[in-house]
């Protein structure tokens, strides 16, 4: 091993440059904070991977400024909605269905929709932007080791292209280093959950399987052959196909099994042609491998925070596929974590503000978990049927964060989850969708909360606004304050209503669109009730 060249400084360190890695980059970049990502491959994903990504996740890169750029990649795949369910591709359909139909958000639920966009493409938009805003962004970069102190976490790290190896010293680490979680599993953090169910080889490949077609597009196959669970995904070029065969140890097959003569009989047998011609495409840029291997788990893990270090997207919790919740339930993580590690840096909040990290995530985690495996197991009905199942809709948008960053209220309910089509405006929960008008631009409340703490109030607002400008000057906070129905024309007169608030009432969101604290009227000493508010969610004991 060669001794370490040199040393880099950074506030934060992150290990992995997935979708979640490359957001939460993008998020502290935005927030001022310039993290350094390491990444041991040498560039984002060559393969589709996710493809489907919710609402709430494009309410949060529209927040960012993402959402027409990636709604221009994304116009092939919204044409095609459709899953079909094959023998094989050259047999009869089994059945047709639009993905999407029943998890639409209807137009008072959000501002926004789906976007089927493939996940590598994905990754190269939110890594362009993350750089344009200063992050240090270094692909075939490995770790090696790391190591935690009371005063940061110092790593020596290797650049593959020069064989170069130099320390890394940062205040804290974020570990997004997918699913074998290597820098947890070395701290000796477990997981609970099922576990371990099924690896899949995935290889990319150019073939016109246009006979077996017949004019035919869908956005996924599903075959009983070669075996049951097998994909096939259409690529963005033209007569370009991505395919997965799941397999597992009961079955005896392992890996190394999936060389190239053998993906072409699998190939082969789902189709129907057994002499299609196909080509594979490199799965990792500067080789000749052709063929990976991905394993779908399910587990959560039993911490989500080491000291400086913590966890999101697959090193904190794995889903199976089913639902689409994987990807989104990770960029929700970077989403939570980012402005609270911004306000601790920047001397707006103390340590405790950082605890409520695992507090909010790993309870949505574990709700998550329990609902991809229902739907693999076929018990969701995807309405409410049963207790225990919650619909797509209130997945996305109505799952609760309880926490010392979130002041309850008494008579607030406890249920892990809220219809977000019947919003409450309750503090732990997203604050609500309202179109809103600033002159001739049309816009939601969930653009607002992006970069501040915002206090939403009625038109009325004015001893909201001078409190407001009172308590930011003693934390040395920002704090916007935005009237409704002054400030912003409240299009459909909603805003009261849908937030829980009367004329003279306020709510405060974090930066993350949820709602930390409301008083539904005006009291009698708005400035003392609002700075006890910040002063609890920030964490702090000086104020």
């Amino acid at each position: 091993m060669n001794a370490p060249a040199h040393t880099v400084d950074t506030r934060v360190l992150i290990v992995g440059g997935g979708i979640t890695g490359l957001t939460t980059a993008l998020l502290l970049a935005r927030a001022g904070v310039r993290p350094v990502l390491v990444e041991r491959h040498p560039s984002t994903a060559l393969q589709p991977q996710a493809r489907a990504f919710n609402p709430r996740t494009m309410e949060i890169y529209r927040s960012l400024g993402l959402e027409q750029q990636i709604r221009e990649r994304t116009s092939i795949l919204a044409e095609l909605p459709e899953m079909i369910g094959v023998d094989t591709l050259a047999g009869e359909e089994r059945f047709r269905v639009d993905v999407l139909a029943q998890v639409r958000p209807p137009a008072a639920l959000s501002p926004t929709d789906w976007a089927m966009i493939d996940q590598d493409e994905l990754e190269r938009i939110v890594r362009a932007a993350a750089e344009n805003h200063g992050a240090d962004v270094r692909f075939g970069t490995e770790l090696i080791e790391v190591d935690s102190a009371a005063d940061g976490v110092t790593a020596i790290v290797r650049d593959l292209g020069s064989d170069t190896e130099y320390r890394v010293h940062a205040e804290y680490l974020v570990a997004s280093d997918g699913n074998r979680a290597r820098i947890r599993t070395r701290l000796g953090i477990g997981a609970d959950g099922p576990g371990e169910l099924v690896h899949v080889a995935n290889f990319l490949c150019d073939a016109d399987l246009s006979a077996a077609l017949r004019g035919r597009r869908f956005l996924l196959a599903y075959f009983d052959r070669p075996t049951t669970g097998t994909v096939l995904v259409p690529g963005r070029e033209p007569g370009r196909w991505a395919f997965g065969v799941p397999f597992g140890p009961e079955s005896g097959k392992s890996a190394e099994d999936f060389t190239e003569q053998r993906c072409i009989e699998l190939a082969r047998r789902a189709i129907g042609d057994p002499d299609l011609e196909l080509t594979f495409v490199p799965a990792v840029p500067g080789t000749d491998r052709t063929v990976t291997t991905t394993r779908i788990g399910c587990w959560v893990a039993r911490r989500y925070r080491a000291g400086r270090i913590f966890f999101v997207g697959d090193a904190a919790h794995v889903v199976p596929p089913t639902g689409s919740f994987g990807a989104s339930t990770g960029i929700a993580d970077a989403h939570n974590l980012a402005w609270k590690l911004a306000a601790v840096l920047d001397g707006r909040a103390g340590d405790p503000l950082l605890d409520t990290y695992e507090d909010e995530r790993r309870p949505v985690a574990l709700i998550t978990l329990d609902q991809a495996m229902q739907r693999l197991q076929g018990r969701h009905h995807g309405s409410g049927d049963s207790a225990a199942s919650i619909d797509d809709l209130t997945m996305i948008f109505g799952y609760r964060y309880g926490s010392g960053a979130v002041c309850a209220e008494g008579t607030a309910s406890t249920e892990p989850v809220e219809d977000p089509r019947a919003p409450s405006g309750r503090p732990g929960l997203r604050a609500p969708h309202v179109r809103l008008r600033r002159g001739e631009t049309a816009l939601s409340t969930v653009d607002l909360f992006h970069d501040a703490f915002t206090l939403l109030t009625g038109p009325a607002g004015d001893d909201w606004a001078a409190a407001a400008e009172k308590v930011s000057a003693t934390l040395g906070l920002d704090m916007r304050v935005l009237r409704i129905g002054a400030d912003l024309e409240d299009v459909d007169d909603r805003f009261p209503a849908t937030y829980g608030l009367a004329d003279s009432g306020a709510s405060l969101v974090r930066p993350d669109g949820f709602t930390a604290w409301r008083s539904a009227t005006l009291p009698s000493q708005p400035e003392g009730e609002l700075l006890r508010a910040l002063t609890q969610v920030l964490g702090r004991t000086d104020a």
